[in-house]
């Protein structure tokens, strides 16, 4: 929560320039800073999704369950190379 807390703030400081009309590579910079926040935001997600939630099906010894689960985990990796 404090990591999104912190993208907002940034999203709001963006929105600010905008509305103070300043330099377009500064505004272009800080939003370049919140796509790379927002990937070390979706990265830990990943990561507890994979520690919590793929590591439960994989133990449960439901095939379903824990074909479920990399189905899942492609379809997100798959879109967030596009």
């Amino acid at each position: 929560m404090k990591r999104l807390n912190r993208i907002e703030g940034q999203v709001r400081g963006i929105s600010r320039m905008v509305e103070e009309d300043r330099y377009c590579i500064d505004i272009v910079t800080q939003i370049a800073a919140v796509r790379a926040a927002l990937r070390r935001a979706e990265e830990e997600v990943l990561r507890d999704h994979v520690g919590h939630c793929v590591a439960h099906a994989i133990r449960s010894g439901d095939p379903d369950e824990q074909a479920k689960k990399i189905d899942e985990l492609m379809d997100v990796l798959v879109r967030s190379e596009r």
